[in-house]
């Protein structure tokens, strides 16, 4: 039988609650309060971490349709819904938290990126574009029920309301 030392055991326990202080899955509400964005791991071994918009403020344009990615600088993805896009891919760990690349669907840009728990309820998000163009912004928890989980439908017509002779035609042609 083998015995493990209480400090390893400590130190395996303490490694694995530092891992949980600093993950950032969850969904946390951008901090204009524009759109929620769902954060969950990915890739080998569940290692990185990727995001996807899951909620916007005003999820139809001008037009009464759902809100796509008009500015993407690839013309064959300006039509895809912002609901459901993904935002950050395989976001790697590093020892201030996670870096990678998130994309800004109001510009068509991408930049570099670094996610860090702040606590369990805030998420600073810090970027850069072409390393001089910085800026930050933190993040709040938002609970996981989503309500738009996926692209909302563009409005319907209005329905024309019956008239009395066609509701009395209706009621005659029932058995």
């Amino acid at each position: 039988m083998r015995f493990v030392s209480i400090p390893a055991v400590t130190a395996i326990l303490l490694a694995g609650s530092a891992q949980a202080a600093t993950d950032p899955s969850g969904t946390w509400l951008t901090g204009d309060g524009r759109a929620k964005v769902k954060i969950e791991r990915c890739g080998p071994g569940s290692a990185n971490v990727c995001g996807t918009v899951v909620w916007v403020k005003t999820p139809l344009n001008d037009q009464g349709q759902p809100r796509t990615d008009i500015k993407n600088p690839d013309p064959k993805k300006r039509s895809r819904p912002v609901i459901g896009m993904p935002l950050m891919d395989n976001l790697k760990p590093d020892e201030d938290g996670f870096k990678g690349q998130i994309y800004n669907a109001d510009e068509g840009k991408l930049y570099d990126v670094t996610l860090a728990r702040e606590s369990a309820s805030e998420l600073s998000v810090s970027g850069c574009l072409l390393r001089i163009l910085c800026g930050s912004q933190t993040w709040t928890k938002a609970p996981d029920e989503v309500a738009q989980a996926a692209a909302p439908k563009a409005k319907p017509a209005a329905a024309k309301p019956a008239q009395p002779a066609e509701k009395a035609a209706e009621k005659a042609a029932q058995p």
